[in-house]
């Protein structure tokens, strides 16, 4: 990736440094740590952060909080070792949680609702984050405009023990390594609920967008076994209401800095014919070439590419989008107007100012994904945004009480062909690329 020269950032400055944030109670990083690395020049209103990580890629950006939104990220970049910043996105935010319960008698839109911001997104303490408290000001009303914008500790920073990350015993030497993930968070209380809006940047290039919750269940909704789960004493006839979290994330990709990005639909479909020793599968990627919304499968992920830039191995730069698991759903307003059915795993349309909500939006644009699709359905796909949908269907259990144990929901984002290889080649793997052309030893058992 040295040579890759039109990848420089723009933007990037190593004399600008973490003094631009507040860095406090720091138990388990150094601020030292922070301020050496290279950082995004974030304007007036975002905060430049980044960090360097175990297999050397450094991860910088910018980040703020908004309203309804709550932690907004934007100018992600990642640099692999001894590389230059590669922009991966414009930004990436929760775009909408809703939260309807079984029994249909009530739901709320927490993102355009009450917000994930303001008064709303909790300060730290130490029983929470061990990593740095990040201080910004965080407006009591509105966007900050008027009334009062007092500083608060309220992101978590914090680089966390990730497991192995990576084993190779070729009978004569192994070779292994660690590695470990940088986390930033915020906790926002809304009702009985506390969210914690998580993402994870991986020392192999990864992001992993993930909202937390924990709280307490709403001791207003309770129904009968049909709609809920006893939770209380034997016998008794009130259930704790089943619900779910419905969690709709968005991300403005600019992969590799800009221009057009291609989306495509990998799939793997079993033939119903058996080779040798095994079945037959065969594998495609389809091109998604206009706005549309795709479902989730078996063996189906989604790829993002700059076919414009590639590695040094000449392959096109992307990111693999992976739904993982997830409760489908379809949004309450969506299914009012367009079916039960009409729901997405994912979605992609093009960037527009006026698109900031997967439901409830205000506007000329239509007021959710169904409809930014259907406007532009027939306009070619260049400057892509994604829309992620998760659900989690929560039963409650006698042990959500009392408060409920921190349960997830989420999905990742893994580079695909970023680099020609991984991004901290050991010693004496460098040559390893591609099919060997002399290898004539035994296939291990």
């Amino acid at each position: 990736m040295k040579n890759r020269a039109s990848l420089a950032l723009t933007g990037i400055v190593t004399a600008f440094t973490m003094a631009a944030c507040t860095l406090l109670g720091s138990d388990s990083e150094s601020a030292d740590a922070v301020e050496d690395e290279a950082v995004v020049s974030c304007g007036d209103t975002a905060h430049a952060i980044s960090r360097t990580l175990s297999s050397g890629v450094t991860w910088a950006m910018c980040w703020a909080v908004d309203p309804q939104q709550g932690l907004v990220l934007t100018d992600i970049h990642v640099s692999p070792p001894d590389g230059e910043p590669i922009q991966v996105m414009e930004s990436m935010a929760i775009a909408q949680l809703e939260v309807p319960y079984d029994t249909g008698e009530r739901s709320t839109f927490d993102i355009t609702s009450a917000g994930f911001g303001g008064r709303k997104m909790h300060t730290l303490t130490e029983a929470e984050c061990t990593g740095d408290h990040i201080a910004v000001a965080v407006p009591d009303i509105g966007d900050g405009s008027y009334g009062k914008s007092p500083e608060r500790e309220v992101l978590c920073s914090e680089v966390a023990e990730a497991g192995l990350a990576y084993r190779s015993h070729d009978g004569a030497r192994l070779t292994a390594d660690r590695k470990n993930d940088w986390r930033i968070w915020t906790i926002s209380k809304v009702g009985w609920y506390e969210y914690i809006t998580q993402y994870t940047f991986g020392a192999d290039g990864s992001i992993t967008p993930s909202l937390g919750a924990t709280g307490d269940l709403s001791p207003v909704d309770y129904s009968d076994e049909r709609h809920g789960w006893d939770v209380g004493e034997e016998h008794e006839s009130e259930h704790a209401a089943n619900h779910s979290h419905n969690v709709v994330w968005k991300m403005h990709w600019a992969l590799a800095g800009g221009g057009d990005v291609a989306v495509e639909q990998f799939d793997a479909e079993r033939t119903g014919q058996i080779g040798p020793e095994a079945p037959i599968l065969d594998a495609q990627l389809a091109p998604i070439e206009r706005p549309a919304t795709a479902v989730q499968a078996d063996r189906r992920w989604w790829r993002v590419s700059n076919p414009a830039e590639t590695n040094d191995d000449g392959h096109p730069v992307s990111y693999q989008i992976d739904v993982g698991s997830t409760d489908s759903f379809t949004f309450t307003p969506d299914e009012q107007e367009h079916g039960h059915d009409a729901g997405y795993d994912i979605a992609f349309t093009n960037y527009d100012e006026c698109q900031v909500f997967a439901s409830k939006n205000r506007g000329a644009c239509g007021s959710g994904v169904l409809d930014y699709v259907a406007q532009s359905h027939d306009k070619a796909l260049e400057d892509v945004v994604a829309w992620v949908a998760v659900g989690y269907h929560h039963v409650p259990r006698d042990e959500d009480q009392s408060p409920m144990e921190l349960h997830w929901q989420g999905f990742s984002m893994t580079p695909r062909d970023l680099t020609a290889q991984r991004m901290d080649v050991p010693d004496g793997r460098g040559e390893v690329n591609g099919k060997p052309d002399d290898y004539d030893g035994p296939i291990p058992e």
